[in-house]
């Protein structure tokens, strides 16, 4: 998102993070602007009953947690690594300095966030309203068509496990895992060396 050369002029650091890492926990205050070099981190709540709902997951590029950031509130859902991950940081008066300075970097965090608040209004309309094959498969085409912006039948691949999709979209994995043999009968879907394709 940012270029690294960039943040690294603002005094951003790179630090790694070995897998299962907690970034940031729910209720702390947002300090810092990450975003990840590499590896892989998920955004996530705890319901009381223990079970876990995933708020997004995130990958080489990408950049989370901003929206407290910019509003100064405290974070909403833990931010936690899923493999050993090299992530940007820089501190929020460093990186709003840089905002500043660089008016068309500052256009493009306003586009992504723009992008993953409807990402949020899809997947709550979907949890909502939907039946599970319904929602799994608008979930798989959100990622395939909105945000890989892949086109061809059978060239993207869900890089979710089942228990990730299952935790994004409040099902269970045995669901979710049901469905998706349902959508490869029906030739929605492939599964090749158990990936999932669209």
């Amino acid at each position: 998102m940012i270029p690294q050369e960039i943040l690294l002029k603002y005094n951003a650091t790179i630090k790694t993070f070995e897998k299962d890492a907690t970034l940031f926990s729910e209720n702390e205050t947002a300090r810092y602007y990450y975003q990840i070099v590499s590896g892989a981190v998920k955004m996530n709540n705890y319901n009381e009953d223990g079970k876990e709902f995933i708020q997004g997951i995130f990958y080489k590029q990408q950049s989370f947690g901003e929206p407290p950031l910019f509003i100064d509130i405290k974070y909403p859902a833990s931010a936690v690594t899923l493999v050993k991950s090299d992530i940007l940081l820089i501190d929020r008066q460093a990186f709003f300095q840089l905002l500043k300075e660089h008016p068309e970097i500052h256009l493009n965090i306003t586009q992504s966030l723009a992008k993953r608040l409807y990402y949020k209004a899809i997947i709550a309309s979907e949890i909502s309203s939907q039946e599970p094959a319904h929602r799994v498969l608008r979930f798989i085409d959100y990622l395939k068509n909105d945000v890989a912006k892949t086109s061809g039948d059978f060239t993207f691949k869900v890089d979710y496990t089942r228990q990730q999709i299952a935790d994004i979209l409040g099902l269970r994995v045995e669901t979710v895992i049901r469905v998706i043999k349902s959508l490869e009968k029906q030739g929605e879907l492939k599964i090749i060396k158990r990936k999932v394709y669209r």
